[in-house]
């Protein structure tokens, strides 16, 4: 049982030198000259996978479907910027109300699924609606073309989006930085630490006094609000998007990540973000067409293995050696 000293030490969440020394090093990345691009999809990925942390890692909410969330942001995004105004930060803030709508409308359907299997095939069906709705409404997101000719005012009326990704790069390490510190602080109050024991004793909770339905519908918006930011961002940062931004393989790509970085302590969608997308990059470049393959192996092992038994494993042969 949780004591009044542990819940006074969450509350106030102070800061661990390593994680001064992560930002530190996330901020060192915008000087590492030709690796932006690359930077800002780890930046762009991170903030989904954090999105999908706090139903999962924190609400205990297992979805196949977070990808809509996503997809609606980029196109909300994208429609925006060739039909109204193209300055970035209006353009990620109606995206981000409109993919919090969405969540909004659908957590009663989440919520009230009693169990894994029903949440999974009903955030599954609200993807494959989303997808459809944007192939069929090809007046309005292109269709199977997507959305072309987006051009995205320079931020703060200074910084234009270069093709180095230099901009884009800045752009999204910010979002994902202020998101994060929203999201921190959020998960150490009161209100995380109620999801916390909905997620671990849902009956017990209700019991005590906590709106367990109220809470999990405020989660599931938020976490639908960053989604659609970190959608808003690919499209603002690619200029350009398509049916894939709301594929099944969005949502896939993010759970990987999580299995990769661990649930429930928000840095696991960041470091398995990193993870992921260097592990992609070198696999593909040794291996073009099997690159997959490998990713898979590497996923089944640390599933069997467990990401906390590798570092002792490797400590036990230091010793020995």
């Amino acid at each position: 049982m949780t004591t009044a000293a542990q819940v006074r030490a969450a509350l106030s969440r102070r800061w661990h030198p390593a994680e001064w020394l992560f930002w530190a090093a996330a901020a060192g990345s915008l000087l590492l000259s030709g690796h932006h691009l690359l930077l800002t999809e780890i930046a762009i990925l991170a903030l989904f996978a954090l999105s999908l942390d706090l139903i999962l890692g924190f609400a205990g909410i297992v979805s196949l479907g977070h990808g809509a969330f996503f997809g609606l942001g980029a196109y909300v995004a994208g429609i925006v910027a060739l039909r109204w105004t193209a300055e970035p930060l209006s353009g990620l803030a109606i995206a981000t109300a409109a993919s919090a709508a969405l969540g909004l409308l659908t957590a009663p359907l989440l919520v009230r699924r009693a169990t894994d299997l029903s949440r999974l095939m009903v955030t599954l069906g609200i993807a494959m609606l989303v997808v459809e709705g944007a192939n069929r409404l090809s007046w309005l997101t292109g269709g199977a073309d997507g959305l072309q000719g987006i051009l995205i005012d320079p931020l703060l009326g200074r910084f234009e989006f270069d093709l180095a990704g230099r901009t884009g790069h800045a752009y999204a390490l910010a979002v994902l930085a202020v998101l994060f510190l929203i999201a921190r602080w959020l998960m150490g109050s009161g209100f995380g630490l109620s999801l916390q024991a909905i997620r671990d004793n849902p009956l017990r909770a209700q019991a005590i006094g906590i709106p367990v339905e109220r809470r999990l519908v405020a989660v599931c918006t938020l976490a639908a609000a960053y989604a659609g930011a970190a959608g808003a961002l690919i499209a603002q940062t690619t200029m350009f998007v398509s049916l894939d931004a709301a594929a099944l393989h969005r949502s896939a790509e993010a759970l990987i990540v999580l299995v990769l970085g661990g649930t429930g302590w928000l840095y696991g969608g960041l470091v398995g973000a990193l993870a992921f997308k260097l592990l992609q990059d070198a696999l593909s470049a040794l291996t073009p067409h099997y690159w997959q393959f490998w990713m898979g192996l590497i996923l089944v092992a640390v599933v069997l293995v467990g990401r906390d038994r590798i570092p002792a494993g490797l400590d036990r042969l230091r010793g020995r050696g």
